[in-house]
């Protein structure tokens, strides 16, 4: 007999060790799953959601690195409107300013040339604007200031050059000067070009080379103006350089230059006439390209939205196949840890079990 419960115990021993085993490991998988959310640590863990997994999230790295090109670009876009808006304002303040230098009051003058000398420190200020450590209209050489020294400008070879050019007025005539403006100002030789090497290219050759934006499918839109070129749009009109920042700082360092002396002088009006109608096609030119600016930034939003849905609805599959239910997973391992402490216990009071325990005490 006792060779018989002996037997017996030593089975049912056996069975339960095996069962708590199982258990011990589905305790282990649902212990490891409630850490790290997940429902297996590698792709042979995932079962039938492995496929899924493999397939969706490269996709969806893509589309993070789409979106995040997406919003450094139209941030800086943002960043390069604000800017746009004040050189549209300077711009706008001194057409309307150009009807008051009709020589009738001749400090009027002197006064409206000192407003813009200020005003071109600010407008070469403005053209270094930074966005981070970007320089927003610094087009393909972002990393550094389109106009060089731009606080120090009334001192560099450009203004020098204008002012003398506006100060032989009387000798050369109104039809002269603007010439010799006109040339100081497309110029893009060194120590005459107020910006830098790389921005005193052709402006087809800037153009060219502006940062663009993936769109994903192997194509790009370029996003961004340039400090020395238009971007989108044409400058039109009778006095233009072709670039509507060009003309404008031609026309605050003509304006700047001129004196109250000068207003008797033949070509004066002739030379604020030309200025006037520069300044005309600066608002205007300026307008197109802030405004298509704009439109492509909106597209572009637009775009970075729509890629986020997306990004939302595969990561959705993505974690069906590959996350845990949390809920149910704490559930279930509380359930299999008092399966594990019962399981325990039993086989404690199997192991316990003898011949003895059974014979009647006395």
């Amino acid at each position: 007999m006792s060779g018989s419960i002996g037997t017996a115990n030593y089975g049912i021993l056996g069975t339960l060790i095996a069962n708590s085993a199982s258990v011990r490991q589905k305790l282990d998988t649902l212990t490891t799953q409630a850490s790290s959310g997940l429902i297996g640590n590698s792709y042979a863990g995932l079962g039938a959601g492995a496929a899924t997994s493999l397939d969706l999230n490269p996709e969806i790295a893509h589309l993070t690195n789409w979106q995040n090109d997406i919003a450094a670009a139209t941030g800086q876009a943002g960043v390069t409107q604000t800017a746009m808006t004040q050189l549209q304002s300077i711009a706008a303040n001194f057409y309307s300013q150009t009807v008051n230098l009709n020589g009738v009051n001749a400090s009027e003058v002197d006064s409206i040339a000192a407003d813009a000398r200020q005003a071109l420190v600010q407008v070469a200020g403005l053209l270094d604007t930074q966005d981070g450590n970007t320089y927003v209209f610094g087009g393909a050489d972002s990393t550094n200031p389109p106009v060089p020294d731009a606080d120090q400008i009334l001192s560099s070879g450009y203004y020098t050059q204008m002012a003398a050019a506006v100060g032989a007025l009387g000798t050369a005539g109104g039809t002269a000067t603007i010439a010799a403006t006109m040339a100081v100002a497309t110029s893009n030789a060194a120590g005459t070009s107020p910006f830098s090497a790389y921005m005193s290219q052709p402006a087809a050759s800037l153009q060219a080379q502006i940062p663009a934006v993936p769109d994903g499918q192997g194509q790009a839109t370029s996003l961004g103006l340039l400090a020395s070129a238009n971007t989108y749009v044409t400058s039109t009109g009778a006095s233009t350089t072709g670039s509507y920042t060009r003309d404008l700082m031609r026309a605050l360092a003509t304006i700047g230059s001129l004196s109250s002396a000068q207003i008797s002088d033949s070509g004066f009006q002739a030379l604020v006439a030309d200025t006037r109608t520069s300044l005309q096609g600066v608002v205007s030119a300026m307008a197109g390209d802030a405004g298509v600016l704009g439109d492509t930034q909106t597209a572009l939003t637009a775009q970075g939205t729509a890629l986020a849905n997306t990004q939302t609805a595969l990561s959705g599959q993505v974690s069906s196949a590959q996350d845990v239910d949390m809920a149910s997973t704490l559930s279930q391992l509380s359930l299999v840890q008092t399966q594990m402490q019962a399981s325990y216990q039993v086989i404690s009071a199997i192991s316990g079990m003898s011949l003895v325990k059974f014979l009647p005490v006395g």
